[in-house]
């Protein structure tokens, strides 16, 4: 019966917009906005990045993502136990040290902190996302939009198949209307359309899965911004990447944790360099290392 609701809401809207997995598809800055509840604040600490074609240093965002920077901090110096991928032992070293970016993108971004080189590793344990997605304005965008074809979900969204659109936004709309039937459908028609214009982004985000936290403020995936990879809602781990480009397309999907002090020169010219086919770099770009950024004596 699902598929026959859907089918007959296709009938009348353009689902899928001609999409690609990393196209841009919004310029808006995304300014960080002031949590609701006043949380004691803490010194941003500063990292040091070593690789092979130069260093970055980076300010980490604490304040807004602490979880996030303690798992960035703990293994970059070798004092949070992770899961070797190789042995599939239990252990504790720099866990950063001689890893690759496996993922380089121009004019999007460079990945690292896989164990595999490959993208599909990690340090055996998973943790949740810390996103303000109100701070980021996606309560304020509309998830059903004018695409140009009809009415279909807003890019940021990303969602490129039937399957995610009827989980992500059909079904809520049917059980709320506790449609059962075709006949139902038809006859709530105008109550569907209503639904389907009042929903956010935000709103079809949580339908996936996605939690999120008003308590503390949160910055845009934007130019020069550090943010978790990962596989979906709360599946963040080693894995991480800069940001070429202001990517705010990506907003609420990925944790935000700091940005890039010095050393955007090194992360444009990894864009530049000879790829294999498509995205990892024929010549290896390795981490040397990652630490913190000893405090200066007058700070002491």
């Amino acid at each position: 019966m699902k598929s026959q609701l859907v089918a007959a809401l296709l009938a009348t809207t353009a689902l899928l917009p001609a999409q690609t997995g990393e196209k841009k598809t919004t310029q808006d800055t995304v300014k960080k906005v002031a949590a609701k509840k006043t949380v004691k604040k803490v010194k941003n600490p500063k990292v040091l990045i070593k690789t092979s074609m130069g260093e970055i240093t980076l300010e980490l965002f604490a304040n807004e993502a602490p979880k996030t920077v303690a798992n960035f901090l703990g293994l970059a110096e070798g004092t949070k136990e992770f899961t070797d991928s190789k042995t599939r032992k239990k252990t504790k070293r720099n866990y950063f040290d001689g890893l690759i970016f496996h993922r380089v993108i121009a004019d999007f971004m460079a990945q690292g902190g896989c164990p595999d080189g490959n993208g599909r590793g990690g340090p055996g344990f998973s943790f949740e996302d810390e996103i303000n997605a109100k701070a980021l304005g996606l309560d304020k965008k509309m998830a059903w939009v004018d695409t140009g074809r009809g009415k279909g979900p807003n890019q940021l969204l990303g969602i490129r198949s039937r399957q995610k659109f009827q989980s992500a936004i059909m079904d809520p709309v049917i059980k709320k209307l506790g449609i059962k039937s075709q006949k139902d459908f038809e006859e709530k028609k105008k109550e569907v359309d209503a639904e389907l214009n009042k929903l956010t982004v935000l709103d079809v985000l949580v339908n996936m899965g996605y939690k999120y936290n008003d308590t503390r403020p949160s910055h845009g995936m934007l130019r020069g911004t550090i943010a978790m990879a990962n596989s979906g809602p709360n599946t963040n781990g080693s894995q991480f990447f800069l940001n070429m480009k202001d990517n705010t397309y990506l907003n609420g999907k990925h944790t935000v944790f700091g940005k890039v002090l010095t050393g955007m020169d090194i992360i444009d010219k990894m864009q530049k360099v000879k790829m294999k086919a498509p995205s990892k770099p024929e010549k290896d770009i390795k981490i040397i290392s990652i630490r913190k950024i000893a405090k200066p004596a007058k700070d002491k």
